[in-house]
């Protein structure tokens, strides 16, 4: 039987009808169309489908949404500040850190966590919090230059969508960046049905 959940997500309120078995993952990406949160393995062990739960790192395949009232959840939707990226997420793109994209939502909102209760983690640090985030393309090293560019500030400029600065790439917009990068994932990742 479904029952009425009210789900804070992104700082904003969703009334949503949800069956008890329904994971925050299905919630997410089915009823509320925030597909930034991936479903990869759907059984906890690769770290894709990591959003935060009160500020806190949770694997939405293993969370139920009817556990999650009274809570904010953050996907990485949530991140951006309209057209402007989070600091995290222009680390991972100016140090190239982002490959097929399918564990970076993950990364990042580990990442973010570990930065808004740690601001200064060592490397030793860094890698411990994503030790839960998979990635099959990297040796991983891009991604904790990434976390600790963020933390050092060293990022050159907040990016938005109008100024990308990505080296050897001829077209610097965020939203060609975006289209490439997913049709990599296309071109291997077959749609769960």
């Amino acid at each position: 039987m479904k029952e009425i959940v009210t789900l804070s997500i992104n700082g904003e309120g969703y009334d949503l009808l949800v069956e008890p078995k329904k994971t925050l993952l299905e919630v997410l990406r089915e009823d509320l169309g925030l597909t930034g949160t991936k479903e990869v393995c759907d059984m906890g062990t690769c770290g894709a489908c990591t959003v935060l739960l009160d500020n806190k790192p949770v694997l939405s395949c293993l969370t139920l949404a009817v556990a999650c009232k009274g809570k904010e959840i953050t996907t990485i939707e949530g991140l951006r500040r309209g057209e402007t990226l989070h600091p995290l997420q222009t680390a991972f793109i100016h140090k190239g850190a982002i490959q097929c994209g399918m564990c970076t939502p993950g990364m990042i909102l580990s990442s973010k966590a570990l930065l808004d209760e740690n601001p200064h983690p060592t490397e030793l640090e860094v890698r411990k919090a994503i030790s839960g985030n998979l990635c099959r393309c990297t040796g991983y090293v891009k991604i904790v230059e990434a976390i600790l560019a963020a933390k050092a500030k060293k990022v050159l400029l907040p990016l938005n969508r109008a100024q990308v600065e990505i080296v050897g790439s001829e077209d610097r917009t965020l939203d060609t960046l975006i289209a490439r990068s997913l049709s990599r994932v296309r071109s291997f990742v077959q749609p769960t049905c």
